[in-house]
């Protein structure tokens, strides 16, 4: 089993840090940087092969993920929004792929079992409505995790102080998912 990671937007933050926050700075790719080194690190611990990119072309990252005969492919966000009330978790999944909603049901449901947060679901991304990039442009059962909101001042604290728990939660998914399997 191999499992392809992005995290997400630029690394270093240049062009592109991805979502701040206002107050204390925290970059998205910052956060999507370690929680990916992470999680690469726990599903190496039991045997399971991974590839890193962070990068900020979306192509590149998609191309080497095709290129990389991964079997799982998982880019790593945090949300935000304009409301700073907006809070959770959610996972995407590319529309038509059952592996991939399955994967995408098993990582949410780690985090969430982790972290009391909102659970704002499992989506899917449909090519040419809100067909998010990597999910519709990979070959192999994709996801795409929106860890928590960098704009909500209670999901910022899970983002600074836990993001080690978050990289737990996602490998857990992966294990569970191949169980499923």
């Amino acid at each position: 089993m191999k499992v392809f990671i992005n995290p997400g937007h630029a690394p270093g933050g240049n062009p592109d840090p991805g979502a701040c926050n206002v107050y204390t700075g925290l970059r998205e790719c910052d956060v999507a940087a370690e929680v990916g080194r992470l999680t690469a690190h726990y599903l190496n611990a039991v045997g399971i092969e991974t590839e890193i990119l962070q990068s900020d072309s979306l192509y590149e990252v998609c191309r080497k993920a095709n290129a990389s005969e991964a079997d799982l492919f998982i880019s790593i966000h945090c949300n935000s929004a304009a409301n700073s009330a907006a809070n959770g978790t959610e996972t995407w999944y590319c529309h038509g792929s059952k592996n991939g909603a399955n994967l995408a049901k098993y990582i949410n449901g780690q985090i969430l079992w982790i972290f009391d947060t909102a659970d704002r679901g499992i989506k899917e991304a449909r090519p040419g409505v809100n067909g998010l990039y990597v999910l519709t442009n990979t070959n192999m059962p994709a996801v795409l995790v929106e860890l928590a909101f960098i704009s909500n001042s209670e999901d910022l604290v899970l983002l600074t102080e836990r993001q080690e728990d978050f990289a737990r939660a996602i490998a857990r998914g992966v294990t569970d998912y191949m169980g499923g399997m």
